[in-house]
């Protein structure tokens, strides 16, 4: 029965039995209907004090922030090791000891070997030191200009690269220009014109510098490969020759070189470092 219709019969009885004792109503009927009455109004309290919590477990989800996206970034910083592989050519000028010229030419040929260095890292600037090794087979000749009868010929059979470095990373991607000492080993041969002959040699471990640029790219996070150039400035020296009878004479050579090399290095290091 709805409140509405109770308290429509209850209204008149309440009255006829207040204003009116005689009437139909009686107090066993008053008391009934005011029991009834009580329990509606209850649960209508009760109802509407439950109203708010259901209200609140059917509100709406509330939005939460979504975590800042996390970019990986490479890091450069720690020791390597590698390898490399390319060629080269020694440019070499001749002048016999008092001023006469004899010429020049390239020497050219491969070149393989390996390396070692330590970079570190602040913010997109990679700074580095590194030496490195390689075996070569740089070698090439010409007529002496002074001599006809005699070729004269180079040979570089190693050198070395003792460099630090600066560089930008883009990420996983590094430039990079270094400079320092570089040493080479050399050979000089007197030959025959005609029949090829050996006629007086020399030899050195010269010193010099050398400038280069290289590019390199991290394809895990430890393995990186690159390219490099390298110029190599290794001045003039004297070099006396002896032959099988004896000592021949002395020229001045000036020697420079340019190398190529592609590189593959593995470094000791831990994983990427997340950047938010």
């Amino acid at each position: 029965m709805s409140v509405a219709v109770e308290l429509q019969q209850f209204v008149p009885t309440l009255v006829r039995g207040t204003l009116w004792p005689g009437g139909h109503g009686n107090k066993l009927e008053l008391d009934s209907r005011m029991k009834k009455l009580m329990l509606v109004t209850a649960s209508l309290v009760a109802l509407g004090a439950a109203a708010p919590a259901v209200a609140a477990d059917l509100a709406a989800r509330p939005y939460t922030k979504a975590p800042p996206m996390v970019q990986a970034a490479y890091d450069w910083s720690g020791f390597y090791i590698g390898v490399n592989g390319g060629g080269g050519t020694s440019h070499n000028c001749w002048t016999i000891v008092g001023g006469l010229s004899e010429g020049c030419h390239d020497s050219t040929g491969g070149a393989v070997g390996g390396q070692i260095g330590y970079r570190w890292q602040q913010g997109p600037i990679v700074f580095g030191v590194e030496a490195q090794g390689d075996w070569a087979d740089f070698s090439g000749d010409n007529v002496s200009t002074a001599f006809p009868g005699d070729r004269d010929q180079t040979k570089i059979d190693a050198f070395g690269l003792f460099t630090g470095q600066v560089g930008y990373a883009w990420n996983n991607a590094l430039l990079y220009v270094k400079g320092g000492a570089a040493v080479t080993d050399s050979k000089y041969n007197i030959l025959g014109t005609v029949t090829g002959a050996l006629l007086a040699s020399a030899s050195e471990t010269r010193w010099g510098g050398t400038v280069g640029a290289g590019f390199e790219y991290g394809f895990t996070p430890n393995w990186s490969f690159g390219v490099e150039y390298d110029h190599l400035f290794m001045g003039t020296s004297t070099n006396s020759f002896v032959g099988p009878a004896g000592f021949l004479g002395s020229d001045s050579i000036k020697q420079d070189a340019d190398i190529f090399t592609a590189r593959l290095n593995y470094k000791f290091g831990g994983p990427l470092v997340a950047r938010y």
